[in-house]
């Protein structure tokens, strides 16, 4: 079992100044710990009441965030958790998930999904399309990452965006691409376009673990339909842990068991207390030796 550590907060003691040498010390501690993945959110609020937070919280853009951390590590997967459609041109965004791949030598992930954060989006003066708008979004963006890292020029036409002639100059260094990563849970559509067009999934924990296991035994449905080999897939979850407060590392090891059991062989992390490094020096001893044989 492989171990990411997503970074959804930037509200650090020392305010705007601390936020740069902070996510140094956390990036190069994690990728020292043997963490494989990490990972920010795409949102420009922050998420109201995480971690009790406020919407009006201290906030990173995820791409530009994702550059600096390339530049700090050697080893680690990069990708957003996961990239909202609503917010970036396809053809803009390709180019973006290209660069990153380069410059940290091949080690991003192109995590998308179909948005959610309404709020957030009228706030920033953002169009936010209804539900069934937005899927096609996104499966308009997996198409043309598709059909882009198939060539190195490509004229694409879409539900709605179309690219006359997009290049893919230069190419990513990932063989034969970055992973794509889907992130939720839907049934009918996110989990199709998962056996269809993805990589790699993303299951968040808070919906438990029936749930959980619905979710991909409903993805192995859809492999079935397309002919798509299931076992292919990357199964990644995502959930939350707080050693200074409820958690246990028993009680993590245990977590990460049953998600073993259930198929899932990357089990991504976030951290109240990350900022306090010793999470992560924990992890290092005790739940990244312990769950590698997983």
């Amino acid at each position: 079992m492989k171990i990411g550590l997503q970074i959804p907060s930037f509200k650090y003691s020392g305010g705007t100044a601390a936020i740069r040498p902070k996510l140094k010390e956390i990036v190069t501690t994690a990728e020292e710990s043997g963490f494989y993945s990490l990972w920010v959110m795409d949102h420009y609020y922050q998420i109201k009441g995480l971690f009790g937070e406020a919407y009006t919280d201290p906030m990173m853009e995820s791409y530009t965030t994702l550059g600096y951390f390339a530049g700090l590590t050697e080893k680690a997967y990069l990708g957003v958790l996961v990239t909202g459609v609503i917010y970036r041109h396809p053809a803009v965004l390709m180019k973006m998930i290209n660069t990153l791949d380069i410059l940290s030598g091949g080690r991003a992930y192109f995590g998308i999904g179909a948005a959610w954060y309404e709020a957030e989006a009228k706030g920033f003066g953002i169009p936010y399309p209804a539900t069934s708008e937005r899927f096609e979004l996104l499966e308009d963006n997996l198409k043309l990452a598709k059909a882009l890292w198939g060539n190195d020029e490509v004229s694409f036409e879409g539900k709605h965006y179309s690219t006359p002639a997009i290049t893919n100059n230069p190419r990513p260094l990932s063989n034969p691409h970055p992973r794509i990563m889907i992130g939720g849970t839907g049934p009918n559509k996110t989990l199709r376009m998962v056996a269809q067009y993805a990589d790699a999934c993303n299951i968040g924990d808070w919906v438990g673990v029936e749930n959980m296991q619905k979710a991909l035994d409903k993805l192995k449905e859809h492999c079935e339909v397309l002919g798509r080999d299931y076992d292919s897939i990357e199964k990644t979850s995502l959930g939350t842990v707080h050693l200074s407060g409820k958690d246990t590392v028993d009680g993590v090891l245990s977590r990460i068991k049953v998600l073993s059991e259930m198929g899932f062989t990357q089990a991504i992390f976030n951290m109240p207390d990350v900022y306090e490094i010793i999470p992560l020096e924990t992890f290092a001893k005790e739940i990244i030796p312990a769950v590698a044989g997983l």
